[in-house]
């Protein structure tokens, strides 16, 4: 998992940048918030942000907000990371589309657990994207029978919109996924094959 860190102290972000790093992550940094904008623009963008809200260019509540508003291919988690800890100020991060929030000074554990939740969810989120493409991928296959269809009374051919008439298995195989298996039914058995055959 790619963890993008952004922190305008330099001291502060490589400190971070090292305790990630030893989790196992992969880590890009971040100075300001342009610069974290164009980080998640990229074609592998991070999957994870950890984000001060106090950055240069543009702050943490506004990338927050920007991010979230326009569409993605790719699932994001965001953990804002400063030193406001106000109740209002939390409230104004997760509107914001944070995911989660911590303050400074932060516990290395706690934020590793945070990770390890962010790493479920991002899991889960790519599980159920590919899901979804894989429903819509059928359904783009699945050719459907809708509407009124023409049907001769006597022979049971099927009408088509350039007027031609086909026979009933030709157009329904044509019009969608079903396969037919020719069998006789117990009143044609009586009718045709026993008939027939007491009169030989």
């Amino acid at each position: 998992m790619k963890v993008l860190i952004v922190e305008d102290e330099a001291i502060s972000l490589e400190a971070l940048r090292l305790i990630v790093l030893d989790w196992g992550y992969s880590v890009q940094t971040a100075m300001d918030g342009a610069e974290a904008w164009a980080a998640l623009h990229e074609e592998d963008p991070p999957n994870v942000l950890i984000l001060d809200l106090m950055i240069p260019e543009i702050d943490g509540i506004t990338l927050t907000n920007k991010l979230r508003k326009q569409p993605s291919r790719h699932p994001l988690y965001v953990i804002m990371l400063t030193a406001r800890s106000a109740k209002k100020d939390k409230v104004e991060g997760l509107l914001a589309g944070a995911d989660d929030y911590l303050t400074k000074p932060f516990d290395t554990e706690e934020l590793q657990a945070r990770l390890k939740v962010a790493e479920r969810v991002i899991g889960l989120q790519r599980e159920l994207r590919n899901r979804v493409m894989q429903l819509e991928h059928a359904l783009s296959q699945v050719k459907q029978l809708e509407g009124m269809l023409p049907i001769c009374s006597y022979c049971k051919k099927i009408r088509d919109d350039q007027n031609y008439w086909h026979q009933i298995e030709e157009y329904v195989t044509e019009h969608s996924r079903a396969l037919f298996s020719h069998s006789i039914c117990p009143e044609c058995y009586d009718m045709f094959i026993k008939s027939s055959a007491g009169t030989t």
